[in-house]
């Protein structure tokens, strides 16, 4: 029978765009004041500057200043702000004694031409930011629809276990990359995979849609969990077979297959892949096993089936699955990320907290610089 479960709240990298279409961010709050800011530091030193050296024509690069943050009707607003203002200012009390042909004859008739040039310039520079920002939101506005169909929201709860995830892309824009996971409540019980694929870009993407799909299928048919894998390989190769030259031998995934069924144990099936972590109140343990199987698509060296190890699971257990960009996660001397050590020094954390920290942990340590994918998934099982 299949457990009872609601859907949930999946990591925050995970929550599917909205029904608005793509958005462009505004600018930072600083970057949208900085041509009135720009005005009143030419202000501040016109009065203190001596006569012959009017600053009035540093408004020449007010347009390009504008065309940072707003759009090209601002900066063609300020523009002509501009010309004017630098009029005005040449007839300040700070000019006096010039005659007033000065305004035109000698103050600088090239600074009002000049400003006028920079200021089509920068609409046209606002006009193209404009365009390129709305496209790199459009771009955006696609991966995050690809990644929410690709990794799809885990089950907050399933009976007795509590799951959360989490998942960060190495690059900023990107938003989706060659890690992935998935959780399936099944009548065998709940049915985990982490994986993480060998390369970058769309055919890491690829890659991870395959291994997902054939999952998802066989997570519900198998009744063996090493059976799972094998469907999960035979799937991989048959993508492999379509590929050319040397690609075969570079689109392998290492993976972790787990089962967590009712009877209080978790079972798990390695290929090449970090060890889960065992998490309980008297301390943490990898679940190393000792007979790994190599990772997908390189399953045709094995020739014995996949090995199940099973370890006691029961209430007040979390389970820990990450993949290498966690690990691998360096700090400025090079050093690894020690996990074992730092999860052990929290103390017992509830799946989101124990993600959350692991992700601010991770950023503080690698000084704000992951270099790689990075996925993660908790499953606690709660006390009875």
């Amino acid at each position: 029978m299949r457990w009872p479960g609601r859907p949930g709240a999946a990591s925050r990298r995970t929550v599917p765009p909205g029904d608005g279409g793509p958005q462009v961010p505004p600018a930072p709050m600083w970057m949208r004041w900085l041509p009135a800011f720009y005005v009143a530091g030419i202000l501040v030193l016109e009065p203190i500057t001596p006569v012959k050296w009017p600053v009035s024509f540093l408004l020449i690069a007010l347009p390009v200043i504008t065309a940072f943050a707003h759009g090209p009707a601002a900066v063609a607003c300020v523009t002509v702000f501009a010309i004017v203002f630098e009029g005005v200012l040449a007839g300040t009390p700070c000019c006096a004694g010039r005659p007033v042909s000065y305004i035109w004859e000698r103050h600088y008739v090239a600074t009002y031409l000049s400003t006028a040039v920079v200021g089509v310039l920068g609409t046209f520079l606002a006009a193209h930011r404009v365009r390129r920002e709305r496209t790199l939101a459009n771009v955006r506005f696609v991966a995050e629809i690809a990644q929410h169909v690709l990794l799809s929201p885990v089950p907050h709860r399933i009976g007795p276990l509590l799951i959360e995830a989490l998942y960060l892309s190495a690059a900023a824009e990107a938003r989706i990359g060659g890690d992935l996971y998935e959780a399936v409540p099944t009548t065998y019980g709940l049915r985990i995979v982490i994986g993480d694929v060998r390369g970058k870009g769309l055919p890491a993407v690829e890659t991870a849609a395959t291994l997902l799909g054939a999952f998802r299928e066989a997570a519900h048919d198998e009744p063996d969990l090493a059976a799972v894998a094998r469907r999960a390989e035979t799937s991989m190769n048959r993508r492999a077979a379509r590929l050319a030259g040397n690609e075969v031998g570079e689109r392998f995934v290492t993976a972790v297959f787990a089962e967590i069924p009712r009877c209080h144990v978790v079972r798990i099936v390695n290929c090449g892949h970090p060890p889960p972590l065992l998490i309980r109140s008297d301390g943490v343990t990898e679940l190393e096993t000792a007979d790994p199987a190599p990772p997908l698509n390189l399953g045709m060296h094995l020739t014995e089936a996949y090995r199940i190890d099973e370890y006691p699971f029961g209430p007040g257990d979390q389970l820990l699955l990450y993949t290498d960009g966690v690990t691998e996660t360096r700090d400025r001397t090079g050093a690894f990320y020690p996990l074992h050590r730092r999860v052990l020094s929290w103390g017992p954390l509830q799946p989101r907290e124990l993600l959350d920290r692991l992700h601010h942990d991770l950023l503080v340590y690698s000084n704000n610089h992951l270099h790689d994918d990075t996925a993660a998934l908790a499953i606690y099982h709660l006390p009875e």
